[in-house]
């Protein structure tokens, strides 16, 4: 099967390996926040370029670190903002490009996945997605030999999501991150408020977030419907908007990281 190319290399971070290497690394660089926790099960991650949202990224995947040997499997969960579709949609591709080498998916998880009555496979909707590789950088720089299981969430109900992370749940040798920016489009100040109720929100295990919120809203809330997160404790370590991070205060989309463990 074909290798997934890349979509928004040069666009949303460095197409030159070197420079990327660079760039993440850097981000990498800063020191875990004091209340991070030290093995988390979760991240919830931002997924914009990386002048506006790879240093709130960063805080989450700086904590994976310690885990580098541990974690083999990582199933990545974001929207579809490309195309659109009800239910979820894994691709046929066996592997994903990124400009720091191809990551290899998970062949037998892709193949349970597809005998979901909720799931569907297309190459398709993962062609020009932006919100799933933007994440593989991060992962290159912190874990070792890893694969990748992909689902990008259509219009789909929060237990129907909740279903597949169970059954993909797995152990320490699987990370579950979640995709999702937050709120779109305000002033400042509204979006400060909006993100700040949001990540209250999100710390309560709520699962009734909508798009106006979080565009990944459906990811997350399918993640709080789960079985896997009942044990887990929320911590909210990074959230900022691009006024903050770059660009004008006038219109601005806001970015959280959260860590579960």
């Amino acid at each position: 099967m074909a290798v997934r190319p890349t979509a928004v290399a040069d666009l949303f971070y460095p197409g030159n390996a070197t420079k990327l290497r660079e760039q993440v690394l850097s981000m990498l660089s800063e020191r875990a926040p004091a209340h991070a926790p030290e093995a988390p099960k979760v991240l919830i991650v931002p997924h914009a370029g990386y002048v506006y949202s790879g240093a709130v990224a960063a805080s989450a995947y700086r904590l994976l670190k310690p885990l580098h040997e541990k974690i083999r499997r990582v199933v990545i969960v974001g929207p579809a903002h490309r195309v659109y579709f009800r239910g979820m949609a894994i691709p046929a591709a066996s592997g994903f490009a990124s400009p720091l080498g191809e990551v290899i998916l998970d062949g037998d998880a892709l193949a349970l996945l597809s005998r979901c009555a909720d799931v569907m496979v297309s190459d398709q909707a993962h062609a020009e997605e932006h919100c799933l590789e933007v994440q593989l950088p991060f992962l290159q720089n912190v874990l070792d030999d890893f694969t990748l299981v992909p689902i990008l969430v259509g219009e789909c109900p929060a237990d129907r999501v909740a279903a597949v992370l169970d059954l993909l749940w797995g152990g320490r040798e699987t990370l579950i991150v979640i995709s999702s920016d937050l709120s779109h489009f305000h002033s400042y100040q509204v979006a400060q408020r909006l993100d700040a109720q949001t990540s209250e929100s999100i710390r309560a295990k709520r699962t009734s977030l909508t798009g106006e919120e979080a565009c990944g809203a459906a990811a997350i809330n399918g993640l709080m419907a789960s079985r896997g997160v009942e044990s887990l404790d929320v911590r909210a370590l990074d959230v900022r908007n691009s006024g903050d991070t770059a660009g004008d205060r006038a219109r601005v989309v806001g970015y959280g990281a959260y860590a579960l463990a």
